[in-house]
């Protein structure tokens, strides 16, 4: 049988102990976290770097995560409603969450470690830093596959997925799944950089890898991806792409001023 479609009607909520439930996107979430955390310390261990540094930049990470994304949502995505409803901003467990109000949480987050921590260049750390992240990255698109949200429009590919808990009746682009395999070869090229070269020793060159890698496969997957507000219809590039813009300049410089060196 000729494939046309799949039909997606997974339940987002693997199961409830009364008011405690368990998503999918939660579990994901953690996984993400969980496997960064021992990447990062298999690499700090391999360079000799205390224990303390990595506790601390973990707590640090997961709270900018998850300050920066919401913020990021909010200003970005929903102002018009939050303004007028402040209240709302802090109800995260309601969904509102923006990859790159993650980054911009995180840089600032990192220039904060970096001065009071580490004493080393904000960019010493994010060439390690970004390996794990990129892996996190995979897993968060999958809690929003599980979640079904964020696609893409319509498609009559084969594996065009109807989302049927969000009452579509047509096959709609995976986006969520374009993106998380976008982010794995992201992941796997920075990994096998760090290990397998000496691209750690030419200070930005994993980041600038990282930052191209994630946000130019952003780009590019926002032309068959469905709007998230009313306010991007009409535009030429919606909120995500001129979001990502900034970060692969970001990346082009880095790769081009550490191959310099």
């Amino acid at each position: 049988m000729i494939l046309n479609s799949i039909n997606w009607n997974v339940d987002p909520e693997i199961f409830s102990l009364g008011p405690i439930h368990v998503r999918y996107y939660g579990l994901l979430f953690a996984m993400g976290f969980m496997l960064g955390y021992y990447i990062i310390e298999r690499m700090f261990k391999s360079e000799g770097i205390q224990q303390e540094w990595l506790d601390k930049l973990f707590m640090y990470v997961v709270i900018a995560t998850i300050v920066g994304a919401r913020l990021g949502h909010v200003i970005f995505y929903g102002w018009d409603y939050y303004s007028q409803n402040l209240g709302d901003i802090i109800k995260i467990w309601e969904g509102g969450l923006a990859s790159h109000g993650g980054a911009i949480g995180i840089l600032v987050a990192l220039y904060y470690y970096s001065k009071k921590v580490t004493k080393r260049s904000m960019i010493w750390t994010l060439d390690r830093l970004v390996v794990p992240v990129a892996l996190a990255a995979v897993f968060i698109r999958l809690g929003n596959l599980m979640n079904s949200e964020i696609y893409g429009h319509a498609t009559d590919l084969p594996w065009g997925f109807v989302f049927e808990r969000r009452g579509e009746e047509v096959a709609k682009h995976p986006t969520q799944l374009y993106e998380a395999i976008c982010y794995l070869i992201t992941f796997i090229t920075v990994f096998f950089t760090y290990w397998k070269t000496k691209a750690k020793e030419k200070q930005g060159l994993i980041f600038g890898i990282f930052l191209i890698g994630i946000f130019a496969s952003r780009f590019f997957i926002e032309f068959v991806k469905e709007n998230q507000e009313a306010f991007e219809e009409g535009m030429t590039f919606n909120m995500g792409q001129l979001l990502s813009v900034p970060f692969v300049i970001a990346g082009i410089y880095y790769i081009y001023k550490a191959l310099k060196k």
